[in-house]
């Protein structure tokens, strides 16, 4: 791979060439009626969204039918997700599942209902757990299969660990600070419930002058780790803040409008083992397990470790569809981690596509969601991608796993077609970035697009990506699938949570 300040010069060559020379940098090889469509679209487009455009369109084979710029390396965002996803299928297949479980060394004493030894969690990264709205594995659930072994109480101070290394949540040093610690970037790792977030939702006191009041949080049972200063005024403005507390908890200050309704405050968990330890001791108090947080005294417990409970993530293919549906940046990041580990899994993500498109040039990969402006992929990386990875021994149904039109992403890509799933594809979204990438259903077979945008006006070139795929989509088919059952597509909506936000979707 050339050094990047090699690739960032032929980004900006490629920039030049074809803002001097549009008419040689564009590239006919379809039928009249497609290649009259594309440029004049190109030629109204790249006015009004000037900049770096990288676009390839080709047959279902790869065969590219016109392009600009296609070999020019360019800033993908989320787009990389689509990488990440048959990249871990790859690796795991679609029906591998994330534990989360409770270990221990020792027994239960039958006369006390005691856990007499060492116990700890088993965090794996599983970004369903403890979702919103009880679409995923919970604490709870652990709790309650405890319970049913017999076991009444604890002893000793929450352990956590995972499989496969430390059980933390770190920043991927391949985010930019600016990016860290928002809504779509919360820390990533082992550690992970409700997706690294929380929120607080709070409403009017019941009198002006009187303290607002906490009526829900998510996760659950975090209501000790929030205090709530702000008060009751008259009216129905309101202007709440929401600042840390020292313990790693929260403090929603301001005011709320008497008159109000009820406010929402969502934050990032820089500390999960805070909201942890919170979750886990109301899930045993609920199932009626006792903790006692004391270290635990006596003699080292005997034995092998065994798993006390455990519960399981939806099967990989449930999680894909559901992170392209989002463009979940911490769900990208945990799929990749588990299918290439935690020490060089970016390598061996770009060593992945270029396996499966025979190339090594074009393609240069520091994560696994595109929030990363270190990334690089041309337009006819993606199309070889969109092309031969299906074909692949994981491949099957590949497209089914990326957002339809008029859903998740794509759900502005609502009018225009004759029917959900005419598209499918995977968008990405920077500061200066806007790409669609995917596969479009055709009477005449499927045609796989790259538009691919890096310039100052990215809202105005995907208003002209959407205009080409409804365009181009207007007599358009249904993608279809294998002859093998389509993946499931199951679990959350198309917005579960705030942090699914605004930075590379």
């Amino acid at each position: 791979m050339p050094p990047l300040s090699l690739i960032r010069s032929a980004s900006a060559l490629g920039l030049a060439t074809a803002l001097l020379m549009p008419s040689s940098a564009v590239a006919q090889v379809a039928d009249g009626g497609l290649a009259y469509r594309l440029s004049t679209w190109y030629e109204a487009t790249s006015h009004r969204a000037p900049g770096q455009w990288g676009i390839a369109v080709a047959d279902q084979t790869g065969r590219i039918l016109w392009s600009v710029n296609p070999h020019a390396p360019m800033v993908p965002a989320s787009t990389v997700k689509l990488f990440t996803t048959g990249f871990a299928r790859s690796m795991l297949g679609g029906a591998a599942r994330r534990s989360t479980r409770v270990v221990g060394i020792g027994g239960v004493d039958p006369k006390t209902g005691a856990w007499v030894g060492s116990w700890a969690l088993e965090l794996n990264g599983d970004p369903t757990l403890e979702r919103a709205q009880g679409s995923g594995p919970t604490l709870y659930d652990l709790a309650l299969q405890l319970a049913s072994g017999g076991i009444r109480k604890l002893t000793g101070p929450l352990l956590v660990q995972s499989a496969d290394g430390p059980a933390n949540a770190i920043y991927p040093t391949a985010w930019s600070n600016r990016h860290r610690g928002r809504l779509f970037a919360p820390p990533v790792g082992p550690l992970t419930l409700h997706e690294n977030i929380v929120w607080l939702t709070v409403r009017p006191g019941t009198k002006v002058g009187r303290r607002a009041r906490l009526v829900e949080t998510a996760p659950e049972a975090i209501s000790s780790l929030v205090t709530v200063t702000a008060t009751t005024k008259a009216g129905r403005r309101s202007r709440l803040g929401l600042s840390r507390r020292k313990d790693g908890g929260w403090i929603v200050s301001g005011t709320i409008g008497i008159r109000a309704s009820q406010r929402r405050l969502t934050a990032v968990a820089s500390d999960p083992k805070v909201v942890l330890n919170a979750v886990w001791g109301s899930a045993l108090a609920r199932a009626g397990i006792s903790w006692n947080r004391a270290p635990y005294i006596g003699a080292p417990p005997e034995g092998s470790l065994q798993i006390l409970a455990e519960v399981a993530s939806a099967p990989l293919d449930s999680l894909a569809s559901e992170i392209n549906r989002r463009s979940l940046n911490l769900g990208a990041e945990l799929l990749l981690q588990w299918a290439g580990g935690r020490d060089r899994a970016p390598e061996r993500l770009t060593q992945h596509v270029r396996d499966v498109i025979g190339s090594s040039e074009g393609v240069y990969l520091t994560d696994g969601s595109g929030l990363s402006y270190d990334d690089r992929v041309a337009p006819s990386a993606f199309i070889s991608y969109l092309a031969k990875f299906p074909a692949t021994a994981a491949g099957q149904n590949f497209p089914q796993l990326l957002p339809a039109n008029g859903t998740g992403t794509l759900r502005r890509l609502n009018s225009g077609f004759p029917g959900e799933g005419v598209v499918r594809a995977k968008t990405g979204t920077l500061g200066q970035v806007s790409t669609v990438v995917g596969y479009l259903g055709g009477a005449d077979g499927v045609l796989l697009v790259s538009l691919m945008y890096n310039g100052p006006r990215p809202w105005a070139a995907r208003q002209a990506q959407w205009k080409l795929f409804r365009d181009l989509g207007a007599d358009g088919v249904v993608i279809p699938t294998d002859s093998t059952p389509a993946p499931p597509v199951q679990m959350g909506g198309d917005s579960v949570a705030v942090a699914t936000g605004g930075i590379s979707r």
